[in-house]
């Protein structure tokens, strides 16, 4: 009902009507605020939404001159491909989940530890140096990156095995040997994101109470004990909500990272499924299998985030949603 109509024969605005208008209010005392937004939800429709049209090539035979609309449907086909048949799909399922795993486990603390350890600087120009600092690898992208691992972990003429050998011990070939190449992509993407990573962690530091630390010194809790008991149940909240969203990404490995740093020496632990797709889809032409792959990640990150954050909210934290 949108009206209703009184006795005296006049006509007064029902429910829904006093809704829409209490929702039309809101939106024109805001509305500059809505006008801000609307660069946010141009590029979410352009670049988020409007490629998802391309979904069913998952399910059709691409074929250019046809177009996406006018190529044939194969069902599954592409799906029965990857798991049946695919000599490589399983392998590099398998070193996406170990690299992504290794991110998760040794990088996902470090902006934590580091953003622990900058809230305890008292200098406020060193604690604005060692954040400067510590922000600048984030800037570069891994082309640049790249080329600089490229030559300090060089066997012949780089720094790091310079310094190696006059200890005696042998080059090591970091970026060459599979057997340490998965050291140094996780090391070297903790050292280019930490920093950037502390900035959500430093900005939930600045909203615990200072009357807690005050009270913990009255009783006598050193540094340690207060971190503990104040500072990391203070922002566990951040902490788990951060958690949730990286899981999320679990088969995203750093395709900038390992495209600009593998080698055919290396496909065998460092070949994931971003550098599968990128080598299939774009060189090889078959837009319909990798775009199956791309399917198949976005799957499982999503049942991965339902997943996390149903565990999050039995644990007794807050969740996504």
């Amino acid at each position: 009902m949108t009206s209703l109509v009184t006795s005296d024969g006049k006509t007064r605005p029902g429910r829904k009507t006093s809704k829409i208008a209490a929702v039309w209010k809101e939106y024109k005392k805001c509305r500059y605020l809505f006008l801000l937004l609307t660069p946010v939800l141009i590029w979410y429709a352009v670049f988020a939404y409007s490629p998802l049209y391309g979904i069913q090539l998952a399910f059709k035979d691409f074929r250019i001159m046809d177009g996406i609309w006018g190529s044939p449907w194969v069902g599954l086909k592409h799906f029965k491909f990857l798991f049946l048949q695919s000599p490589d799909f399983f392998k590099i399922l398998e070193n996406t989940v170990v690299i992504s795993i290794y991110h998760i486990v040794f990088g996902f603390p470090a902006p934590i530890i580091l953003a622990l350890m900058i809230n305890e600087i008292r200098s406020s120009k060193f604690k604005k140096i060692a954040q400067s600092l510590t922000y600048l690898p984030h800037f570069f992208s891994w082309v640049i990156l790249g080329g600089i691992l490229i030559t300090l972990l060089s066997p012949s003429t780089g720094v790091v095995n310079y310094l190696i050998t006059l200890v005696g011990l042998d080059p090591v070939y970091f970026l060459g040997d599979p057997h340490y190449f998965r050291f140094t992509l996780v090391t070297s993407a903790i050292w280019k994101e930490v920093g950037w990573g502390t900035i959500i962690y430093l900005a939930a530091l600045t909203g615990v109470s200072p009357d807690l630390y005050e009270a913990a010194v009255m009783d006598g809790a050193s540094r340690w004990k207060q971190t503990l008991k104040i500072t990391l149940p203070s922002i566990l909240p951040v902490i788990v909500l951060m958690l949730i969203l990286r899981m999320g990404g679990i088969l995203d490995a750093g395709f900038d990272q390992i495209l600009n740093l593998y080698s055919p020496a290396t496909y065998e632990v460092a070949d994931i499924l971003d550098t599968y797709v990128y080598r299939v889809g774009l060189q090889n032409f078959q837009f319909s299998l990798t775009t199956a792959v791309g399917l198949f990640k976005n799957v499982i990150a999503f049942m991965l985030v339902l997943f996390t954050n149903y565990i999050s909210k039995k644990l007794g934290q807050d969740g996504l949603f």
